[in-house]
């Protein structure tokens, strides 16, 4: 066999190069095929999708669309990773979060591959900050990395978690974690903030005396939760840590050691490449900062990603596990230096045994067998990425901006400002969910209205008072509750009849699509027998838009005949005697299904 020398190795040599304009003529021949004239310049936009902020995603990138430079690992901007190494030492940090005062599920996490704790820490919203010590029992702190989540209750938890460090001779440098000083995070959440003298006073005791801690945590969450999109949680983090660089360097910490004392909290989302250019902008905007503030090598920001409890459902909480690994490897390649997996049924109450083990075992497939940390910045180069990145920078750098010119952080969140264009934001959305456009499997697609509800202990009540905190599945939810309730009063849920008219080839999709949406509200479809044995009250036609022409008329005024008090058309052709609703994609199925329910008197 004869190898040839790479540089006579052109697969490629023997055929022309194409160009865009060719392939866009390509594309827009598949679009007339399916219905769609457009021409030929305008095809590439005709397969555009809108995101927030602003921005779109392009179905093609090239060469053309190449962004700035991101430089190299370890290196301002640090867009490619805050360390030369990124994570290929052993993978990110594995955190995970606990809010009960039980050592046991502590050391069982630690035993079987969690890496650091996270610890929400509070009278009435987790572990008593009298409880630290026995929670901590048998933990070796000079191993294992302790994060507080302490709220109002900073100062006593933080001195508490320092003083068990000499009670058991930690030795200065050995202690690392954070402890979670978050005076604006905090009002974000309940509206309240707290004083920011003894978040500095520690800040400083950390810097001078336990190098291994940071004193603040600068949390996104709150921001995300409420609604708010990549690039608002963006804009907020900044806000906020340039509010905190201001207190430190107030304080006496030059702007370096006051960079050392932060640490970032982001939401990964099951957008994967969304979650990833998000963190590659938080790092090259937190750069950005740093140098204008006179400290460029202090600008590489330490990330702590946190799957979303936006996208965690209830209902057919299993799917979670799905949402959670994909957010876990966007996380992963965006370059997280620690990563926390909220387990399934983080949503339901307190998580059970085998919830967490799937939320560790999570981080440690994705790094130890599809070897996901051994590339660093895997998404680097990809000029999809990489544009994503620069204009998902752009777009939060311009609300971090305008927050400053209110004030500040804190200005903002008073004033208003924030929970306004968060609420903006999530209006825009929610409409998107409710018409799923933005599908929600298992929710809005897909729902299981047998299943059997996944039952756990009640969680310590979260923090509230300030921006509220919403879930993409909450209108959906109050359908099922609905729905739920009406069975257990009745022993029956409410029923639609599915009217299918012609061959299956002439009705499967529009009877599927049908069958999808009334379960998505708790309404049980009927298909088998008549509509006077099914035991409804209100029917739904099925068929093609030919079909309909021949019958759809005189199928309706069968089906009112037999007792059917309203009729609803699946599809969108012409208006037809008889029909009352029409559903399609891209109605708004909330709202039909809420007033359906309605009419049935299920409240």
């Amino acid at each position: 066999m004869t190898v040839l020398p790479d540089d006579e190795l052109s697969l490629a040599a023997d055929f022309p190069d194409a160009t865009l304009e060719q392939w866009q003529h390509l594309v827009a021949g598949v679009l007339r095929k399916s219905g769609k004239e457009v021409p030929d310049a305008e095809a590439e936009q005709a397969l555009s999708a809108s995101l927030e902020d602003g921005l779109r995603i392009r179905p093609l990138y090239t060469a053309r669309d190449a962004a700035p430079d991101a430089g190299l690992p370890g290196f301002a901007p640090f867009v490619r990773g805050g360390r030369p190494a990124g994570s290929t030492g052993g993978g990110w940090d594995v955190r995970q979060r606990h809010a009960v005062a039980d050592a046991s599920v502590l050391l069982a996490d630690l035993e079987n591959g969690v890496t650091s704790l996270w610890l929400t820490v509070g009278e009435r919203t987790g572990i008593p900050v009298e409880a630290l010590e026995r929670t901590l029992d048998g933990v070796y702190l000079d191993l294992a990395p302790v994060v507080l989540d302490a709220g109002a209750e900073f100062e006593a938890a933080a001195r508490r978690l320092l003083r068990l460090y000499e009670e058991r001779g930690v030795a200065p440098d050995a202690a690392r974690g954070n402890l979670g000083g978050d005076p604006l995070g905090h009002e974000a959440r309940t509206g309240q903030s707290y004083d920011v003298a003894p978040v500095t006073e520690l800040a400083r005791l950390c810097a001078e005396e336990r190098p291994g801690l940071r004193a603040l945590t600068v949390d996104a969450l709150p921001y995300h939760e409420a609604g708010g999109s990549a690039a608002q949680e963006l804009g907020c983090s900044l806000a906020t840590g340039v509010a905190y660089l201001r207190e430190l360097t107030g304080a006496g910490l030059d702007v370096a050691q006051a960079c050392g004392q932060l640490e970032f909290r982001y939401a990964a989302t099951a957008d994967q490449f969304l979650t990833v250019a998000k963190l590659r902008a938080a790092r090259r905007l937190w750069a950005r900062v740093a140098e204008v503030c006179g400290a460029p090598r202090a600008g590489a920001q330490l990330q702590h990603a946190v799957t979303s409890p936006v996208m965690a459902t209830r209902r057919d909480p299993w799917v979670n596990m799905l949402r959670a690994t994909v957010a876990t490897l966007a996380a992963g390649v965006g370059g997280a230096d620690a990563v926390t997996v909220l387990p399934f049924d983080h949503a339901l109450g307190l998580p059970d045994a085998f919830a967490r083990r799937v939320a560790r075992n999570t981080s440690s497939i994705l790094i130890e067998e599809s070897h996901l940390s051994r590339v660093i910045d895997p998404a680097g180069g990809s000029w999809y990425a990489e544009r994503l990145t620069d204009e998902l920078a752009h777009a939060g750098w311009e609300f971090f901006q305008e927050i400053e010119r209110a004030g500040g952080q804190g200005a903002a969140l008073r004033s208003g400002l924030v929970r306004d264009r968060l609420a903006a934001t999530w209006a825009a959305r929610r409409q998107k969910l409710a018409e799923r456009r933005e599908p929600v499997t298992g929710v809005s697609e897909f729902p299981h209205l047998a299943e059997k509800p996944v039952v756990r202990e009640p969680a310590p009540e979260p923090p509230s008072g300030g921006l509220p905190r919403v879930r993409r599945d909450e209108a959906f939810e109050a359908l099922r509750d609905r729905s739920d309730a009406h069975l257990a009063a009745t022993g029956s849920r409410p029923r639609v009849y599915l009217e299918a008219i012609g061959p299956a080839a002439a009705h499967t999709a529009r009877l599927s699509f049908a069958a999808n949406l009334f379960q998505a509200g708790g309404i049980e479809p009927v298909t088998a027998g008549t509509f006077e044995e099914s035991g409804a009250r209100e029917a739904c036609l099925c068929s093609s838009d030919a079909l309909y022409e021949e019958q759809a008329e005189e199928v309706a005024s069968r089906l009112r005949a037999a007792g059917a008090g309203h009729l609803f058309l699946a599809g969108r052709p012409r208006p037809y005697e008889g029909a009352d609703t029409y559903v399609f994609a891209g109605c708004d199925a909330v709202a039909v299904l809420s007033a359906t329910l309605d009419r049935m008197g299920v409240s």
